[in-house]
């Protein structure tokens, strides 16, 4: 099977990839994590930026065992405005081989997309496999951009109320990325050097996602 980016050379679409380090932080410890970064952040006479999304997972499983299956991730903003925009993202398979590599990196694809395009999944064959919200805050740092956030399960109900939503740990989940054309190294050095900056009050690692378990 051909890789991500041969996949996207041959279709004359640009690859990109993600340079991704990830952590967490305790609840209690949330505030002051969030001041550290408003003041190593662009903007900083500004409160933070929040965010609140609902993120759909869905799978097309291979025609063998030993396919593996191929998952779109499609987000919304649910905050009640007029332009909210629909997401649909790629993530390849995560390259953490070379223990060189300051950060996890792996193929990625994200455009701007209608709102009918879970219809569109389902009518290609995929099939929801899990869904969350998502609520926390953004940051910027030149192109670098740091997420922290807490991950809520769906209600029984389906809604987005985040009144009626669990949360599914004491921790907010802190991550720093930057998407970029393949080749961009010199990425991970600058994001390990900003990572030094917010020791010891969280450590930022690159996370093999293959020993995760997301059911």
């Amino acid at each position: 099977m051909e890789n991500t980016f041969s996949v996207g050379l041959k279709h004359n679409i640009a690859p990109h990839q993600e340079f991704l380090l990830q952590g967490s932080i305790l609840d209690s410890h949330k505030e002051v994590l969030l001041h550290r970064l408003r003041g190593l952040c662009d903007n900083a006479e500004k409160a933070p930026e929040p965010f609140y999304d609902h993120e759909m997972v869905f799978m097309l499983r291979g025609a063998t065992a030993q396919q593996n299956p191929v998952l779109f991730r499609v987000r919304r903003s649910v905050e009640p405005r007029d332009d909210t925009s629909w997401h649909i993202r790629y993530l390849g398979t995560s390259e953490v081989g070379d223990k060189s590599r300051h950060t996890l990196v792996r193929a990625c694809f994200d455009v701007a997309c209608s709102n009918n395009v879970v219809q569109f999944l389902n009518e290609m064959g995929f099939k929801l496999d899990h869904e969350y919200c998502v609520k926390g805050y953004f940051f910027h740092k030149g192109r670098m951009k740091v997420t922290v956030s807490k991950i809520f399960r769906m209600a029984p109900s389906g809604g987005s109320d985040i009144n009626t939503q669990e949360a599914m740990s004491h921790s907010h989940l802190v991550e720093l990325s930057v998407v970029a054309p393949a080749g961009q190294e010199q990425i991970a050095d600058d994001m390990k050097n900003f990572a030094e900056q917010l020791k010891p009050l969280i450590q930022l690692e690159k996370v093999d996602q293959k020993r995760l378990s997301v059911q």
